[in-house]
């Protein structure tokens, strides 16, 4: 009888990455989100994962899910929230439907609410999220670019939030704002 593969689960931070990992990670992000402009994975989005903690999975010593965690200040209403901001998150195809998702998501929720006041991320996943606790934020969206504050109609519906032991009391119904950044801003 064959043993099943191993899998193992790391958080490294961006600079702990070797060259092979990155070059790695970086395959499974094309992989996942596909070659067509609207889906792929862009050297922006790779740039918004960096400089936080990275969740590795590792199946039979392949990188086959990942995620990261950037602080990112956001802000609702009138309060800025430190804001552990997931970014990169993905399962290579032929693994999907095997758990490892939902094993690298709780890991970094598990790290989200340990450290942070407010988990966020941009998706068109929500289900997959609200299984792990995540929320929906139901209120209008706004970016802000050169001290002006502009909504972000098309985000809307796709940020969610995972509220932590440190969280206000936050009005999902409420604004919430980020600070403009290259690529997409949510």
């Amino acid at each position: 009888m064959a043993d099943a593969p191993t899998e193992r689960l790391r958080r490294l931070p961006t600079d702990e990455l070797t060259s092979a990992e990155i070059v790695a990670v970086r395959a499974l992000m094309d992989a996942a989100f596909g070659p067509t402009p609207e889906d792929m994975f862009t050297d922006d989005d790779w740039q918004h994962a960096l400089g936080g903690m990275h969740f590795v999975l590792d199946v039979a010593g392949r990188v086959a899910a990942h995620a990261s965690v950037v602080e990112r200040p956001l802000h609702v209403g009138r309060q800025t929230l430190r804001t552990g901001y997931v970014e990169a998150v993905a399962t290579l195809p032929e693994l999907h439907g095997r758990g490892l998702g939902t094993l690298l998501m709780t890991d970094v929720g598990e790290f989200v609410s340990s450290r942070f006041q407010l988990g966020a991320l941009g998706t068109g996943s929500q289900h997959f999220y609200e299984r792990l606790g995540w929320q929906v934020w139901r209120g209008p969206l706004y970016v802000v670019r050169d001290e002006r504050r502009e909504r972000t109609l098309e985000d809307e519906g796709g940020v969610m939030v995972l509220l932590t032991p440190s969280s206000p009391v936050l009005d999902l119904d409420g604004t919430l704002t980020c600070e403009w950044r290259p690529g997409d801003v949510w």
